[in-house]
């Protein structure tokens, strides 16, 4: 098994930052696929004594196996105290899950599938009308219910 470390990405634009950092989206050299890489620099995490929150959201995402749960890049921001990290998301239809971990000198990096998209305060304002039709919301509820549940079967109670 070959190590993982920050030459293995080729590391691109910046989708969203934080309190404790920022996430890119980023390839894998030797086959090209698209990941959103989260980076917690350690300063940063130290200084807002976040140790026992960064390690606890990279057991959370090894752990989690659901379409109802997802890493949010864009919202609540990269490492936000109880923000960024396992979160709800209804309506996406696609998995998020941790692919790789690795760390630098500066940061520590969870690489996670990137979901194109996935961020739903984008769809409430930018889909015409601000806001979404009742049906739309009692079907986003329900998926959001259903990640609720995958997380208590996990043993993880959500904020």
């Amino acid at each position: 098994r070959q190590s993982v470390t920050k030459d293995t990405f080729r590391q691109y634009r910046i989708l969203g930052k934080g309190g404790f950092g920022e996430v890119c989206a980023c390839q894998v050299r030797a086959t090209g696929k698209m990941y959103a890489c989260k980076k917690l620099e350690k300063k940063r995490i130290k200084k807002r004594k976040g140790e026992a929150m960064a390690l606890n959201e990279k057991q959370i995402l090894e752990k989690v196996n659901s379409r109802f749960v997802v890493c949010v890049v864009l919202a609540g921001g990269a490492g936000e105290p109880g923000g960024l990290g396992p979160a709800l998301m209804a309506g996406m239809g696609a998995q998020v899950s941790l692919a790789y971990a690795y760390e630098t000198k500066d940061a520590l990096c969870l690489v996670l599938t990137i979901m194109n998209g996935g961020d739903l305060k984008f769809h409430i304002y930018n889909m015409g009308n601000p806001g979404f039709e009742d049906k739309r919301v009692i079907f986003y509820a329900a998926e959001i219910c259903c990640g609720l549940q995958h997380l208590h079967q996990e043993g993880i109670v959500y904020r």
